[in-house]
C-alpha cells in the first residue's frame, strides 16, 4: 500500500479507453471499506459515463456560467478559471463518480453545534473513502482526479442529482495519458510537533 501512496498522482489527461464496470465497482468497494465516524458510512456513489456523464457536465457548465454573473462563492472568483479547466478534464475522463452524502445538510442551512460536528465527521469519513478510491485506482493501473470544483456549480449539480443529500465531490477515473512528477510536499519537520 505504501507504494500506491507514493506513486499516486492527480491525473488530468486521460486516454479514451473505457473503464470496465468491474474495475469501477472495485474502486467503490475500496471506498466503502474506509473508516467512518460512528460507522455512519455517509456515502453514496453515482457513476456516470457516456450520455449520463455529458448530462451531469452540462449542469456543471451551466453553474460555472451562472457563477460568473451571480456568484455563490464570490471570494473564490480567482479559482473559477481552474474550475473550467477541471470541467475539460472531466469531459475527457471515461468515467466520473459523484460522491453524495445522503445524511448531509444543505450548505445554506443554519445548523447548531451538534449538527456541525456531524457534518465535520461525515466529511472526514467521505475523505477517507475518496482516498481509498484514489489508491485503489492506482493499484488497478488507473488514474484519478479528486474534484471539489463542483461547488462553483453547487445549485445546478444538486438539481441534476435529483435526490436527498449533498453532493460532496467527484472523482474522474480513467487510464492516464500522462505521468506527472510528484508535487512538492512540505518538509516533515515543518508539519509535525512532538509533545512528551
Amino acid at each position: 500500500m505504501l507504494t500506491a501512496i507514493q506513486k499516486r498522482r492527480s491525473i488530468r489527461k486521460y486516454k479514451p479507453e473505457p473503464v470496465s464496470k468491474e474495475l469501477l465497482e472495485e474502486i467503490m468497494r475500496a471506498g466503502m471499506l474506509a473508516p467512518s465516524s460512528k460507522n455512519r458510512q455517509p456515502w453514496r456513489f453515482i457513476v456516470t459515463t457516456g450520455a449520463a456523464k455529458a448530462d451531469a457536465l452540462e449542469a456543471m457548465e451551466r453553474g460555472l456560467k451562472r457563477e460568473k454573473q451571480q456568484p455563490l462563492l464570490p471570494q473564490s472568483a480567482c479559482h473559477l478559471a481552474g474550475a473550467w479547466h477541471t470541467l475539460d478534464i472531466m469531459k475527457q475522463a471515461p468515467a466520473v463518480i459523484w460522491i453524495v452524502n445522503p445524511l448531509g445538510l444543505s450548505i445554506h442551512e443554519t445548523i447548531g453545534s451538534e449538527e456541525r460536528i456531524y457534518e465535520i465527521c461525515n466529511a472526514q469519513s467521505i475523505g477517507a473513502a475518496l482516498e481509498n478510491m484514489t489508491l485503489a485506482a492506482q493499484e488497478l493501473g488507473l488514474g484519478s482526479l479528486w474534484i471539489c470544483d463542483i461547488y462553483f456549480a453547487f445549485e445546478e449539480m444538486q438539481q441534476w442529482l435529483h435526490e436527498k443529500g449533498e453532493l460532496v465531490a467527484a472523482l474522474a477515473i480513467g487510464y492516464g495519458d500522462e505521468a506527472p512528477d510528484p508535487r512538492p510536499r512540505k518538509r516533515i519537520e515543518h508539519v509535525i510537533e512532538w509533545r512528551n
